[in-house]
């Protein structure tokens, strides 16, 4: 996946923004926090998450959909490929 590599910087900053809030997150339940700690935080890793399934999923779709060289067959795998990560995502 060569988008992966093009990006690749830009996507270390957001995984690692995830584990830090993560990490967060795990202190903060271990100090027995007020609820509303915790559902901002939560909020917060969710956030970073959607920002970061963005990212690579804009990124696949102009790389694998938006190539004009690919046949019409492998376009609509790549089509139901999205869709399934999609659904997934989404559950």
């Amino acid at each position: 996946m060569s988008h992966i590599h093009k990006d690749n910087k830009k996507i270390l900053t957001r995984v690692r923004r995830i584990k830090g809030q993560a990490e967060a997150l795990e202190k903060l339940l271990e100090t027995q926090p007020d609820c509303s700690q915790v559902l901002q935080q939560i909020a917060a890793i969710r956030g970073a998450t959607n920002g970061l399934m963005t990212q690579v999923l804009e990124s696949h779709i102009r790389e694998h959909l938006g190539d004009a060289s690919i046949s019409e067959s492998e376009r609509q795998g790549e089509v139901e490929q999205v869709i399934q990560i999609l659904k997934s995502y989404l559950k």
